[in-house]
């Protein structure tokens, strides 16, 4: 859920309201329409089936209501609450009474499921029950205290939507016990870890919401806790006191879950070393741990020491080394980046510099919508950027997207992330409105002192660099628009018709104001979209000599269907080649490519089956090829797929 940071002390910036801002036209329009009518109800029909998912079986069980035991994953719970909350917001957003009505049947199924000291995981009241060996908080990787949170974030954006307290009412109950079990184990210094910890986020909102302190209480003492762990191990960043971080590690989306939770903590109480704890870990991230697309997380197993090479654990879905960013098993979760939006949203209401939004909108524009089929009913898991014909191992998820994935938490997470999108248009303080995500839209924003007034934001974005500005409401004095100019902006132009003011490659990732932006008035930025190659770090080994096609904010791939060509290991870019735009129609949508030529090594002789072989080269070759955002990518018939390839120039 997004932040409700209007009273936080420590904020620069504040949302606005979930009902302020209207996608109207272009891409995001057409992706939180096709979440809203495909995935959400595809989503639920998932969660209600009791041989697929067996979620709602399972509080149906709890509740008394039916027979049998627990199935699925310990974090079914969790991830249904994320449903939803995809839910809520999309009925709220479309006036859907319907599905509001069946919102309240859940939340009701959920209180009746709930015991009366306010626990409420699905797995452990009926492993108690049935008397089974399982019971509350015997492992951490029962996932119960993330179960707790996302209930808490779900329960307070349905307050905050409807009205109603029925759904805060077992938020509260859960909490109550959550603040029961922190405090025997302090007194008993026992203290364990959250895997995957939603619950700090959750808690923080849930005292947003009440204006109860003892949730923020809560919120810094399960912060604080960690500190107390015991044998604490890299995967889930508790191995070291909280205040010595300074390097990302472990387990990726539990990392960026823990680190916004931080965040929160910091827009409440303003605790500096906390402050540097995020500056340290935010520089590592971006600086030497994070993909051209915006994943995050790049390896299945793999260590993430501090220290030497000689002192390190084993960490699953692992922030590896820096630079280790390998393409074919990139794990890169979907959860880790939704993980990574929600932190760099925090930070921008701490601090609110471009950058935050830059890493938002890549990511938002990159790897999220590729997760998601385009016709929203297939997902990945794991979202690497290279895929071969075949490989001669087997990677733990599939290599293509699937309606339904054992752990399912990516789909809800994703579904939830792209209903709430809009909330990420606009951000404001006193006078001033400061872009954040483009795209066409109708805002309603009323700033301090002044009456409110309906902000226009017209655009083929992120397809097309020129977005227009204009003010609705006669009586509107003025605004400061702060207009954010992307790190890959380095030329443009802002001009309202009389004044223009050039865009140069040093007012790139920063924020330009324009003063006194009032009704009648009609501000157009041109952000220039040239193609444009971009390199990797040396120490980025699979990338050495290689390079990407960029376009805007948007990363291209190579698909087989794009180059005639046995493999796309043959292919190699011509840095002399000019690429002009087209559209493809991909499962029913139509999608913007390039179209443009690179070269095909010509060989004499080739094994493609041996390690090892003589070089054969017989001269390079001109081949048509095509490019597509990677966000489209396995839409079409299986093949191969590149964003990184060699590079050669004649």
């Amino acid at each position: 859920m997004l932040t409700n940071t209007t009273k936080s002390k420590f904020k620069k910036v504040s949302p606005l309201s979930f009902s302020s801002t209207e996608w109207t036209d272009g891409f995001w329009k057409e992706v939180c329409d096709i979440n809203g009518t495909k995935t959400i109800p595809h989503l639920q029909e998932k969660f209600e089936s009791a041989d697929i998912s067996h979620v709602v079986e399972n509080f149906r069980i709890c509740a008394g209501e039916a027979e049998g035991e627990f199935g699925g994953t310990n974090f079914g719970d969790g991830d249904f609450y994320k449903w939803m909350e995809a839910a809520m917001y999309y009925a709220a957003k479309t006036n859907d009474t319907k599905l509001f009505e069946k919102l309240d049947s859940y939340v009701d199924l959920i209180s009746r499921a709930q015991l009366p000291d306010g626990y409420i995981s699905t797995k452990q009241i009926l492993g108690e029950r049935q008397n089974n060996g399982i019971q509350r908080l015997g492992d951490i990787n029962d996932f119960e205290v993330y179960n707790f949170g996302h209930l808490f974030t779900a329960a307070s954006l349905y307050y905050r939507l409807t009205g109603k307290d029925n759904f805060l009412t077992v938020a509260k109950k859960a909490a109550g016990y959550l603040e029961q079990m922190y405090e025997d184990n302090m007194k008993k210094g026992e203290i364990k870890t959250a895997v995957c910890p939603s619950h700090y986020m959750g808690l923080i909102e849930l005292y947003r919401t009440t204006n109860d302190e003892k949730f923020l209480a809560l919120a810094k003492l399960s912060i604080e806790a960690r500190d107390s762990v015991a044998n604490g191990l890299d995967d889930n960043q508790d191995r070291l006191p909280l205040k010595e971080h300074r390097k990302i590690i472990g387990h990726a989306v539990r990392a960026n879950y823990l680190y916004a939770g931080v965040a929160d903590l910091y827009l409440e109480d303003g605790d500096e070393e906390y402050l540097e704890v995020l500056h340290s870990v935010w520089r590592n991230l971006m600086d030497q741990k994070i993909y051209l697309t915006g994943g995050c997380g790049a390896l299945y197993n793999g260590a993430s020491p501090y220290g030497n090479f000689f002192h390190h654990q084993l960490v699953h879905q692992a922030y590896g080394y820096e630079y280790q960013l390998p393409n074919i098993t990139a794990y890169n979760e979907t959860c880790a980046s939704v993980g990574s939006v929600l932190w760099a949203y925090r930070m921008f209401q701490i601090e609110p510099k471009a950058e935050y939004f830059d890493l938002i909108e890549r990511t938002m524009l990159n790897l999220l919508p590729a997760a998601i089929s385009l016709d929203g009913n297939k997902y990945f898991y794991e979202n690497m950027l290279r895929r071969a014909k075949e490989l001669p191992y087997e990677l733990i998820w599939s290599l293509t997207r699937e309606e339904y994935i054992l752990s399912y938490c990516c789909p809800p997470n994703l579904a939830r992330t792209l209903a709430e999108a809009s909330e990420y248009a606009y951000l404001v303080s006193g006078n001033t409105v400061w872009t954040g995500m483009y795209g066409a839209s109708r805002s309603v924003i009323e700033l301090e002192g002044q009456e409110a007034f309906t902000l226009v934001q017209k655009t083929s974005y992120p397809y097309d660099g020129t977005i227009t500005f204009t003010i609705e409401g006669s009586t509107f004095a003025s605004c400061n628009l702060n207009l954010r100019i992307p790190k890959w902006a380095v030329s443009g132009s802002i001009t309202d018709g009389k004044k223009v003011t050039a865009i140069t490659p040093d007012m790139s990732e920063s924020y330009c104001t324009w003063k006194n932006f009032s009704a009648g008035d009609t501000l157009t930025l041109t952000l220039d979209m040239p193609v444009r190659y971009t390199t990797a770090h040396g120490l980025v080994e699979e990338n050495s000599n290689q390079a990407a096609i960029e376009r805007g904010p948007l990363v291209y791939c190579i698909e087989s269907p794009d180059c005639a060509l046995e493999s796309l290991d043959d292919l190699l870019l011509d840095l002399h080649a000019s690429f002009e735009a087209d559209t493809l129609t991909i499962r029913g949508r139509q999608i913007p490519v390039l179209k443009g030529s690179a070269f095909a090594i010509q060989r004499e002789s080739f094994d493609r089956n041996a390690l090892y072989q003589p070089l054969s080269f017989a001269g390079l070759a001109s081949v048509p090829i095509r490019l597509i955002p990677y966000f489209a990518w396995d839409n079409r018939e299986y093949g191969e797929m590149r964003i990184w390839l060699p590079v050669a120039y004649r």
